[in-house]
């Protein structure tokens, strides 16, 4: 028998922000898909459809904000594996051995399942860059939120973007980001999946638990 224990991984500020974030995006995906392209109105018993849907709109973006703030927050505060480190593991050279060893394995070049506690490393690459995509969810879309509310504290915070971009270069872009992100969401349940299989350290049920199957050492 393999000598292993469970080890307490996730914690629950990183479990809570990962399903309010899995939850706000798909809200976020549903509403915004209406609003950039609404059924016509025009038979619905509600004349507030639109309207509605808005209002779930920013609810759903002001949870994600918060949640993506706190997350970011807590990689300064948490254990770690939450670590802001997980995210660059080129800039060590254990770090850059995890990442050649996956690569390895993610390429068929090695039969040999890295087993790493936390993230591993390319995962933790690619967090990096889907936290990126997050922020620039947020300030698109608060951008745009606040271009109808000039001279409020939101406007100041994300109107210099109107600098950089036209209004309708900010909307494609919130638009093709909700995109990759969806794209990325599909991937990482599968990868999870596939690297619960082969680990055997309870990926998938983890992020409900936050505690992982681990070998001792």
């Amino acid at each position: 028998m393999e000598n292993i224990s469970e080890k307490y991984v996730w914690e629950v500020p990183v479990r809570v922000t990962h399903w309010v974030n899995f939850f706000a995006i798909l809200t976020l995906a549903a509403t915004g898909l209406f609003i950039g392209s609404p059924r016509n109105l025009a038979h619905e018993t509600s004349q507030y459809v639109m309207g509605w849907v808005r209002f779930v709109h920013f609810v759903a973006g002001y949870a994600f904000a918060i949640s993506v703030i706190s997350r970011i927050y807590w990689m300064f505060r948490g254990n770690r594996y939450a670590s802001w480190r997980e995210f660059f593991p080129f800039l060590t050279a254990e770090g850059r051995r995890n990442m050649f060893a996956i690569f390895k394995y993610y390429t068929f070049l090695t039969r040999k399942v890295p087993h790493p506690v936390g993230h591993n490393a390319l995962a933790g690459i690619a967090y990096m860059v889907v936290f990126f995509f997050y922020l620039v969810m947020i300030f698109t879309g608060f951008a745009l939120y606040a271009e109808y509310a000039p001279r409020t504290v939101m406007h100041v915070a994300t109107g210099w973007l109107f600098i950089f971009f036209s209004n309708q270069g900010l909307r494609l872009t919130h638009h093709l980001v909700m995109w990759f992100l969806l794209a990325f969401a599909i991937h990482h349940v599968y990868s999870a999946w596939l690297m619960d299989i082969k680990e055997k350290g309870r990926v998938m049920s983890s992020i409900f638990s936050g505690y992982k199957v681990v070998k001792r050492g």
